[in-house]
């Protein structure tokens, strides 16, 4: 098989959902089959280049730098007249606002049709996956003239995606599934494609592949200094609404053990009032640590130190972090704090042996700080080996995605 892989790390360099992608179809390239990459990229930060696959760079210097000036469209900040006026100072990326905002035709769709449509014409691709989010390749590739096999790999929803207002909604995601033959979709996404749910009529072409991330941990970096409290330690960003760190922070004060320690690593907090954490402080003193965003190699020596890892669930019952499978390999404890009774995640800590969920409707009462305490005092120092651990996630390995797409867009 040639199969084209269509990845867009424009607004995030390092997001997880083209790394992903990216170990998956080189697997397949190790296995014999050929595998080019289309890149669309920042112009700034490149790509990783894998071995044995060949790949085309496609650089957005000039979305770049709309993004950055407009603050991403994010509410707050600099007052929007302020952010406009800032980006008259930059012309290639006015246009392309002009071009995203105004016409609502952005240059990283036309580009990458064009790019599509040439690498297809030289090197004849039996089939294509876009994935996504962001969803510009998606869109470029179902309008592009391309002589095999499309499909869409949807790691995050499109008109479903409740942290944004989807441009076109169902409508849109409608007219892309139709110009597709396959869309692969996490699990969480499924009821879309039920009887009776907007995506119904493209069940047909649905087909689920769960998240592909469980990988073996990289070795554990030396780790000083490691306390002798037990250390519960969250990796990620938080967010308004979508994840946020209010209930961790009342349940660790409560219970208030001096054996304990509570462990944040990563952004985020600038969306929350600046006194939020006061209170807590007062309660814990040094026993609440906020590292706020680390470089990647520090961020893994936080995890390195860290008995139990927490994992605070989505506000939305339509996506899952990759980052618990990161939590799995590491073959640690893991608190999930849920905030929804019908959390996408909590199947996958129900198979996780090491895991003790709460939700958040359970409050800080006695039965819920009983449950916390046992698990801490029984598992808080338990290790599983990554052997077993792939085991119970064989789905969520790169060769289990691997072999879903040869299946699907290799017959």
């Amino acid at each position: 098989m040639k199969l084209l892989c269509i990845l867009d790390s424009v607004e995030f360099p390092l997001a997880p959902t083209p790394a992903i992608a990216r170990r998956a179809a080189a697997l397949l390239a190790q296995q014999g089959h050929t595998v080019h990459f289309l890149e669309l990229y920042d112009g700034e930060t490149l790509p990783a280049e894998l071995p044995g696959c060949g790949r085309t760079l496609l650089p957005f210097s000039d979305e770049r730098v709309m993004n950055r000036v407009l603050e991403f469209g994010n509410p707050g900040g600099t007052p929007v007249p302020l952010r406009l006026l800032k980006l008259c100072a930059h012309p290639a990326a006015a246009l392309a606002a002009v071009r995203q905002i105004a016409f609502k035709k952005p240059r990283r769709i036309s580009a990458a049709k064009k790019a599509i449509e040439a690498l297809d014409a030289r090197c004849h691709f039996d089939a294509a996956v876009a994935v996504a989010a962001p969803y510009a390749g998606s869109f470029a590739l179902a309008s592009a003239r391309f002589g095999g096999k499309k499909a869409s790999w949807q790691m995050d929803p499109y008109a479903a995606n409740r942290s944004y207002n989807a441009p076109g909604a169902f409508d849109r995601e409608k007219q892309l599934l139709e110009a597709l033959d396959a869309v692969f979709i996490a699990p969480a996404m499924k009821q879309y494609y039920a009887p009776g749910a907007p995506l119904e009529r493209f069940a047909g072409k649905a087909h689920v592949l769960d998240f592909p991330s469980l990988v073996p941990p990289p070795a554990a970096p030396a780790v000083t200094g490691k306390s002798s409290r037990l250390r519960c330690v969250f990796v990620g960003s938080l967010y308004p609404e979508l994840r946020t760190p209010h209930y961790a922070l009342e349940l660790f004060c409560t219970l208030n053990d001096p054996n304990l320690e509570l462990v944040f690593v990563g952004g985020g907090w600038e969306n929350y009032p600046a006194d939020l954490l006061e209170p807590y402080r007062k309660i814990l003193g040094d026993r609440l640590i906020v590292t706020g965003p680390l470089p990647a190699k520090q961020a893994a020596e936080e995890l390195a130190k860290a008995d139990v890892l927490l994992s605070l669930g989505n506000g939305v019952d339509n996506q899952v972090p990759s980052k618990i499978f990161e939590y799995f390999a590491a073959g640690r404890p893991v608190l999930h704090l849920a905030k929804l009774e019908n959390d996408p995640c909590r199947p996958y800590f129900d198979r996780w042996p090491l895991a003790l969920t709460l939700l958040e409707s359970e409050g800080t009462g006695p039965d819920a700080l009983a449950r916390l305490s046992a698990f801490l005092a029984e598992k808080g120092r338990c290790r599983l080996p990554f052997e077993e651990t792939e085991r119970l996630f064989e789905s969520n390995t790169p060769q289990a995605a691997a072999r879903c797409l040869e299946e699907t867009l290799g017959g």
